[in-house]
């Protein structure tokens, strides 16, 4: 009869050092993968809390920019006998030149009634005029007269003027850094903001 052949012999083991470099490595990227998360917990609370501060802050300045007393001090170094939301109309008119009602209105965000009011009030003034719209003459452009546009300087230069005061301890690179990053900022929030309400269900 033909001789069986020997079975193989198994395997050897694993040698005690490879196992535990194994089960090393699993630790260490274990470890690593639960780090990162903590990274990302932290990054996102720090997020969080500067968000807060920045609107913190915002509304802080906000309020000392837009309060009464601030407004008076203003209108009578700029000698412009206007209310607040006359000002407002005033400068968004210089920004933006001639514009017809409607528009001047969604820049202001606020209903055309009230900036009917107010374009009159500027009309009274000398500040404002109406003209027919070139592209189409059954509408009207509101724009600045020279008197209105240089009421607009004067109020522009004297809240210019304190605001060199209160930073004129400033370093003027920190003066250049904080005026980039909020522009930055305003833009951002303007295109979140037009994104958040496109996203809406309509009334």
């Amino acid at each position: 009869m033909p001789r069986s052949q020997p079975e193989p012999a198994p395997a050897p083991a694993p040698a005690p050092a490879a196992a535990d470099a194994v089960a090393t490595a699993a630790a260490i990227d274990a470890a690593a993968a639960a780090a990162t998360a903590d990274t990302g917990d932290a990054v996102a609370t720090a997020d969080a809390a500067d968000a807060a501060e920045i609107l913190r802050a915002i509304t802080r300045i906000g309020y000392l920019i837009t309060r009464a007393r601030r407004h008076d001090l203003v209108r009578t170094v700029a000698e412009v006998p206007l209310d607040r939301a006359a000002v407002m109309v005033l400068g968004q008119l210089a920004e933006a030149g001639p514009v017809r009602p409607g528009e001047l209105a969604a820049r202001l965000e606020v209903e055309a009634p009230h900036v009917t009011r107010q374009v009159q009030r500027l009309q009274q003034a000398g500040y404002a005029t109406r003209t027919p719209d070139p592209d189409d003459h059954r509408a009207q452009l509101i724009q600045l007269t020279p008197a209105g546009t240089a009421a607009s300087d004067r109020i522009r230069q004297a809240g210019t003027t304190s605001m060199q005061a209160a930073l004129a301890h400033w370093p003027p690179n920190e003066l250049h850094q904080l005026a980039t990053l909020l522009h930055r900022m305003v833009d951002d929030f303007l295109a979140y903001s037009a994104a958040e309400e496109l996203e809406q269900p309509a009334p």
